[in-house]
């Protein structure tokens, strides 16, 4: 029998673990790079993959290896290695080999293009633990690059995701709703419906965020260009009517209430490590007063210092307070601090567009009326009961 090279962490609870202030440390996304091997359409991140100025100011290894290590010892039990594309750095086995070693679980997000028969063994040999999650973009060659703007890309991911299945490692799809691929919903929901991990038809990207860094006015419109409309976005979240109300139901039995005027109702934490080494509350917020250089103290001090002060923030904005504050579908809406600072650069000026997303979604489910606004019912109780009523007389 071949000996694990990798250590298996038990599922401890995570309070147990954590000693410091604000919540346990138990999920830690590593943005490794933010340059990708696609150009696509509506990325809200991605900068090319030779662009050398990106490539000399990111972590090295051994700074890598030391933020590991330090969420491995706050008990950090899973990491998400992202990007931009995770697979370029040439250092990713080495990363990954080492987060293994310390018992860290690994979910890779991935465009699939770079993964070749040697990733797909060491994925095999040492197993991440957790499904690794593949971006489509198109199920043609014309659709897939329309949206990467990249020659051969379409080929590349096929042979990525073929490496993927022939070493049997377990890996979900997630689909992006773009001009180019919006009649190949059915055709990617029946391929997917092969793969043995996907139980239900894909997750779809489509009301999409603009750059966090805000860092270009011109992608920002061509991205707010490319979203969906509300009812668009509607018919596709109900490809399944009764599957969608019953797991609404269930969510919206724990999640909707008024937030009142704090910012960060959200079970945001314990953050994001960007490429630089740059601790940031999520993949998304960017915002500079909310960020902490890992190469100027540790981990465990900046998750306590940063959520000390998350709890601590309220909004300010009048509109905000006088709708978002009020509204029942606070977990419900996408509205929160990064799509206000990527939309607006401040923390709590309501975005307009998940605001339409949420109430078409609630009419749907019959929780407001037509031209009815969430924040002025009083009865909000009552009809999430009458939603809940309705998903138990069916089962």
């Amino acid at each position: 029998m071949k000996e694990n090279r990798y250590v298996v962490k038990k599922d401890l609870d995570s309070h147990l673990l954590w000693k410091g202030e604000g919540p346990p440390a138990a999920h830690l996304d590593i943005e490794l790079t933010e340059r990708c091997n696609n150009a696509c359409i509506h990325c809200c991140i991605n900068k090319p993959a030779r662009d050398k100025r990106s490539r000399a100011r990111e972590l090295e290894t051994c700074a890598w290896k030391d933020i590991l290590r330090q969420a491995a010892e706050l008990g950090v039990m899973t990491v998400r290695f992202t990007g931009g594309e995770p697979l370029l750095r040439k250092d990713f086995p080495e990363l990954y080999l080492f987060a293994r070693c310390l018992g860290l679980k690994v979910m890779l997000f991935t465009n699939a293009r770079l993964i070749t028969p040697q990733i797909a063994a060491l994925l095999a040999d040492v197993p991440p633990l957790e499904d690794i999650e593949v971006s489509v973009y198109g199920m043609s060659r014309e659709s897939y690059e329309a949206v990467t703007g990249v020659d051969d890309s379409y080929a590349e991911f096929r042979n990525g995701v073929q490496c993927l299945l022939d070493r049997k490692i377990p890996f979900v799809v997630k689909g992006v709703l773009l001009p180019p691929n919006k009649n190949e919903v059915a055709e990617l929901a029946a391929w997917a419906a092969t793969n043995t991990r996907m139980d239900v038809p894909p997750a779809y990207a489509m009301f999409f965020d603009l750059r966090g860094r805000r860092d270009s006015t011109a992608k920002n419109s061509r991205i707010r260009s490319l979203r969906v409309s509300p009812e668009v976005g509607l018919e596709i979240l109900t490809r399944h009517p009764d599957s969608y109300r019953k797991e609404m139901s269930e969510f919206f039995e724990k999640f909707l209430s008024p937030p009142g005027d704090r910012l960060f109702a959200c079970g945001i934490g314990p953050g994001c490590v960007d490429a630089y080494g740059v601790l940031q509350p999520c993949l998304s917020l960017r915002h500079p007063d909310l960020t902490f250089d890992l190469r100027k103290g540790a981990l465990k001090e900046a998750i306590a210092s940063g959520f000390t002060r998350l709890r601590e923030m309220k909004a300010t904005n009048l509109l905000y307070l006088k709708r978002c504050a009020r509204c029942f579908l606070r977990g419900f809406c996408e509205q929160c601090p990064a799509k206000s600072w990527s939309e607006h650069g401040t923390l709590d000026t309501p975005v307009e567009y998940f605001c339409h997303v949420a109430h078409a979604q609630a009419r749907f489910l019959g929780l407001v009326m037509e031209k009815e606004q969430a924040w002025e019912v009083r009865d909000s109780a009552e009809r999430i009961q009458n939603l809940i009523r309705r998903r138990v007389a069916v089962s």
